[in-house]
C-alpha cells in the first residue's frame, strides 16, 4: 500500500466473539417470524456504532470455522467444557454474514485456525504501514495480547454498551504488565473458559506478581529450577516455586495454547477492504424483515434518532403514535418519531397515524387503543403532576445508617473470607468462593464464559455451605437498595418536596405499567430496609395515604378464564386459595395445612400461572426436580380446569399467532411455532402469561380511568383526593382525612366493578400517615391472601 499523507484506520471485526458476547448479554429477541435474533442485534448495533464513531477507512471480519483448530489437535481438552453451540446462535452466524455482505465487508476464515489467529496475522502483516492504525473490535479480551503502542488497539464493549478502547497504556493499567506478556500470564494461571490448565495452584494474584517481577514465563521457570533463592528473596513462597518446577510442562504448553498465531496464510487486499459503499435498500429491507426497525435510523447517512423531515410533533402526538405502534407489537417500547416513520413508511405524523389506525382496525385493537390506552395517558399525566411527598432528611439519615451497616457487613465478609477483596467484583467473589473457600459448584449454573455463576439465585443454593453466603446476599440487597433509592430519591425530588416518577405506558409486553427515575415497582415490602424506604413516602398534615389493593387479582383472573370449579368455589366461599391448594396438593384437610405447606402451595400457584417448569420450581422450593415434577402433576390433577385452560391458550396462540386478553389486547408470538424447542417453550409460557397478566393489567387500567372520571365529576372528591402511584396491583391516593370515609367505598366500587363476573373481584382498603404504616379500613371482606 502506497504511503499516505494522513492516518487511515483499519477495523478488524472478531465476528465470532462479538456474536457470542451479544448472545449471552442480550435477551432472546426474535424476529416477526419467530427466528432468534438477540446475538445478531448486538452484532449489528456494535457494527453501526463502530462505523459511526470510529469512521474506519477499511473494514474486515474474521470467523471461526466448525473444524478443529491446531489447538484442538494438540490438546483434545481445549475448550472441551464448552457446550455445543446453541441452536439459537447457529442461524445468527449465517445471518451476520448476510449483513456483512450488504455492507460490502470482506470475511476471512481458514480451517485449522481461530478468528483470533486470522486477526493476528492481518494485524502483523500490516502493522508496518506508516499511515495506518489498526483497531480490533472484539467481544472478549483474548486479543489484548495483539495491542502494540498506539499502532494496534482493541475496541470492546463493557456492560451497558459503554465502549472501551485498549491501547498499551490501558492494558498495563488493567493487568500491571505489557500486552505481549498476556500469554505468559495464562501459561501460569490458565484460562478456565478455554480449558487451558496453567500451573495447578497458581491464580491471578500470584501469576500477576510473577509476571510483573520477572517477565517472561521462560525466565520464571528457569529461575524456579536454577535460582530459586532469587524468587524467594522477592517474596515468592517455596510452595509456589515447587509448583512451578513440577508444572513446567503444563505452563509452557498452556502458553502455547494461549498465544495467538500471527503466521496464518491470509491474502489481505486493501482494495477489497476499503469501506465506502453499502446496499442501503437491501439493509433496510433486511432490518425490517428481522424486526430491527430501530437500527434503520442508525445507518450511515441517516440522522440517528431524528426525523428526516422538518416536522417536530409535540409530546401528545408522539405519545399517541408510540402507543399505537406498541399495541401492534408490544416489543416496540418508547419509539422515537424517526422510528415510527420508518415502521409506517410515512412522511409525517398525520400519515403515520392514519396507517397505524388502519392496522389497529384490521387487527381488532382499535377498542383497546381508544377505550383503554388513550384515556389512561391522561391519568398518567395527572399522576405525574400530583407526585408524592418524600421525607428527604429521613432518607439521608437512612443512607448514613445503612452506609455504616454495609461497612460492618464488608468487614464480616472479609473475616469469613480470610482476606480483603472487592465484594462487588464478580471475578473476585468467584475466586474467593470457589478457589479459596472451595465451595462446591455442583448444581450451579455457568456463565457464557463457562464460569460458575454468582447471581443471587445461584448463591442461594450455597447458603448452607458457608456462613459467608448469607452475609454476601444481605450485602447485595442493602447495597442495591441504598444505591437505587436512598442515595437517589432525595436528588429526584422537586422544589416542593414531591417525587414524580415517570410511568411508562409502553414499557412492558404484557400491558402492565412500569416506572423509571425512579423505578418504584421494585421496593420490597417484606424486608426491613424496604419498609423503611416506604416510610419516607408520606402525606402532608391533615391528609393521609389511602391504598386500594386488588386481592390476588391474577389468581382470580385465572379462575375466571379457566372456569376451574375448585378455584371458583374457593373464591366464592372466601377461602384462602393458597391453603386450599396446599390441602389438595398434599392431600390433607384444610385444618391440617401447615405454614410450610401453604408457602409451597403459594409458590406452585403462581409458578404454574407463569409457566414455571419443574427445574425452576425445584429451585424456588428448595426440593429435588423429581419432587417438583410431582407437585406439578398433582396440581394439574386437582385443578384440571387450569390445565385445560393452559393447553387451550397455547393451542389457540399457535393457530392465531397471538394471545389475547379478555379485553382484546393482543400479544403476537409467531415464535410459538418455532422448530427450536427452547424458543417454542418460552413462547408458550409467554402466551399464558400474556392472557392472565394482561387481563389483570387491563382491569387495573380501566379502574384507574374510572376513578379519574369519578374525581372529575364528584364535587366532594375533586380537590380532596388525588391519585399518586400505581404499584403492581395497588393504587395509592393522597386524601384529606375528612373525606376518606366517603371516598374509599366509591373507589372500591369502581375497582371491583370493572369486570362483571360470578367470581368476585375484591379490593382491600387501608390508610395511614405514610406508605409503610397503612392500617386496614373496616369493610366486609374475605380473608386477605398474598
Amino acid at each position: 500500500m502506497a504511503a499516505k499523507t494522513k492516518k487511515e484506520l483499519l477495523v478488524i471485526l472478531d465476528a465470532h466473539a462479538i456474536l457470542h458476547r451479544a448472545f449471552h448479554a442480550l435477551p432472546s429477541f426474535t424476529s416477526p417470524q419467530g427466528e432468534p435474533t438477540g446475538a445478531l442485534y448486538g452484532f449489528a448495533a456494535m457494527l453501526l456504532k463502530i462505523i459511526r464513531e470510529l469512521k474506519p477507512d477499511y473494514l474486515a471480519a474474521a470467523y471461526d470455522l466448525a473444524e478443529p483448530t491446531f489447538r484442538h489437535i494438540a490438546y483434545e481438552k481445549y475448550k472441551a467444557q464448552r457446550p455445543k453451540t446453541d441452536d439459537e446462535l447457529v442461524g445468527q452466524f449465517n445471518r451476520s454474514r448476510q449483513l456483512l455482505d450488504y455492507f460490502h465487508i470482506p470475511v476471512f476464515e481458514l480451517a485449522g485456525f481461530e478468528a483470533d489467529d486470522i486477526i493476528g496475522a492481518i494485524a502483523e502483516k500490516n502493522k508496518k504501514e506508516k499511515n495506518l492504525e489498526i483497531v480490533i473490535a472484539s467481544g472478549d479480551l483474548d486479543t489484548l495480547q495483539l495491542v502494540q503502542g498506539e499502532k494496534i488497539k482493541v475496541y470492546t464493549l463493557r456492560k451497558g454498551n459503554e465502549e472501551a478502547i485498549y491501547d498499551e497504556e490501558e492494558v498495563v493499567k488493567r493487568f500491571g504488565f505489557k500486552p505481549e506478556l498476556l500469554p505468559d500470564f495464562k501459561g501460569l494461571k490458565g484460562d478456565p473458559s478455554d480449558n487451558i490448565p496453567g500451573v495447578s495452584g497458581i491464580g491471578d494474584k500470584t501469576a500477576t506478581e510473577l509476571i510483573c517481577k520477572f517477565g517472561r514465563l521462560e525466565n520464571i521457570l528457569q529461575l524456579a529450577k536454577e535460582n530459586p533463592e532469587k524468587l524467594k528473596s522477592a517474596g515468592i513462597k517455596e510452595r509456589i516455586i515447587e509448583k512451578l518446577v513440577s508444572g513446567e510442562e503444563e505452563a509452557v504448553f498452556s502458553k502455547t495454547l494461549a498465544s495467538i498465531r500471527r503466521d496464518v496464510p491470509i491474502d489481505f487486499d486493501f482494495n477489497k477492504a476499503r469501506w465506502q459503499e453499502f446496499e442501503r435498500e437491501k439493509l433496510e429491507k433486511f432490518f425490517r424483515e428481522i424486526g430491527f426497525v430501530s437500527l434503520i435510523a442508525r445507518l450511515p447517512g441517516a440522522s440517528a434518532g431524528e426525523p428526516n423531515v422538518s416536522e417536530k410533533p409535540d409530546s401528545k402526538i408522539l405519545k399517541k403514535l408510540a402507543i399505537a405502534a406498541w399495541l401492534l407489537d408490544s416489543r416496540r417500547a418508547d419509539l422515537s418519531f424517526q422510528e415510527i416513520l420508518q415502521i409506517t413508511g410515512a412522511k409525517n405524523s398525520g400519515e403515520a397515524m392514519v396507517r397505524l389506525q388502519e392496522e389497529l382496525n384490521k387487527l381488532g385493537l382499535a377498542k383497546v387503543f381508544k377505550e383503554i390506552e388513550l384515556p389512561l395517558a391522561d391519568v398518567l399525566d395527572e399522576m405525574a403532576k400530583n407526585g408524592i411527598l418524600i421525607d428527604i432528611s429521613f432518607l439521608k439519615e437512612l443512607a448514613l445508617k445503612y452506609g455504616r451497616h454495609l461497612e460492618k457487613l464488608t468487614d464480616e465478609i472479609y473475616g469469613l473470607a480470610g482476606e480483603k477483596f472487592n465484594v462487588n467484583s464478580t471475578r473476585e467473589l468467584r475466586r474467593v468462593l470457589f478457589e479459596k473457600l472451595k465451595l462446591a459448584v455442583k448444581g450451579i449454573r455457568k456463565t457464557g464464559g463457562g464460569f460458575a455463576s454468582t447471581k443471587f439465585s445461584e448463591l442461594l443454593k450455597l447458603k448452607d455451605q458457608h456462613p459467608i453466603i448469607a452475609k454476601i446476599l444481605e450485602y447485595r440487597e442493602e447495597a442495591k437498595l441504598k444505591s437505587t433509592y436512598l442515595d437517589v430519591l432525595p436528588q429526584l425530588a422537586g422544589s416542593d418536596g414531591r417525587l414524580r416518577s415517570t410511568f411508562l405506558q409502553t414499557g412492558t409486553v404484557t400491558g402492565r405499567l412500569s416506572s423509571r427515575e425512579p423505578n418504584l415497582q421494585n421496593i420490597p415490602i417484606r424486608t426491613e430496609l424496604g419498609r423503611e424506604i416506604r416510610r419516607a413516602f408520606y402525606a402532608p398534615k391533615g391528609r393521609v395515604i389511602l391504598a386500594a389493593d386488588y386481592s390476588q387479582i391474577e389468581l382470580r383472573v385465572a379462575a375466571i378464564l379457566s372456569g376451574d370449579q375448585k378455584m371458583k368455589d374457593a373464591f366464592l366461599a372466601g377461602k384462602d386459595i393458597h391453603t386450599l391448594a396446599a390441602s389438595e396438593i398434599f392431600n390433607v384437610s384444610l385444618n391440617e395445612v401447615m405454614p410450610e405447606m401453604r408457602r409451597r402451595a403459594k409458590v406452585i400457584n403462581f409458578g404454574i400461572l407463569y409457566g414455571m417448569g419443574s427445574r425452576s420450581l425445584s429451585e424456588n422450593l428448595g426440593v429435588s426436580q423429581d419432587e417438583a415434577d410431582l407437585y406439578i402433576q398433582e396440581y394439574f390433577h386437582d385443578f384440571a380446569g387450569v390445565n385445560e385452560f393452559i393447553q387451550k391458550t397455547i393451542s389457540e396462540t399457535r393457530e392465531k399467532g397471538y394471545a389475547q386478553t379478555l379485553f382484546g389486547r393482543k400479544r403476537f408470538l409467531p415464535e410459538i411455532n418455532s422448530q427450536i424447542f427452547p424458543i417454542r417453550s418460552e413462547a408458550e409460557r409467554m402466551a399464558v402469561n400474556a392472557v392472565i397478566q394482561g387481563t389483570a393489567a387491563d382491569i387495573m387500567k380501566l379502574a384507574m380511568i374510572g376513578i379519574n372520571e369519578l374525581f372529575k365529576r364528584d364535587p366532594e372528591l375533586k380537590d380532596d383526593v388525588k391519585i399518586i402511584l400505581q404499584i403492581h396491583d395497588e393504587l395509592l391516593f393522597e386524601a384529606d382525612k375528612k373525606i376518606v370515609a366517603a371516598a374509599a367505598p366509591k373507589i372500591k366500587e369502581i375497582m371491583e366493578g370493572v369486570l362483571k363476573t360470578d367470581i368476585p373481584i375484591k379490593i382491600e382498603l387501608s390508610s395511614g400517615p405514610n406508605w409503610a404504616e397503612l392500617k386496614e379500613l373496616p369493610q366486609k371482606s374475605e380473608p386477605k391472601g398474598e
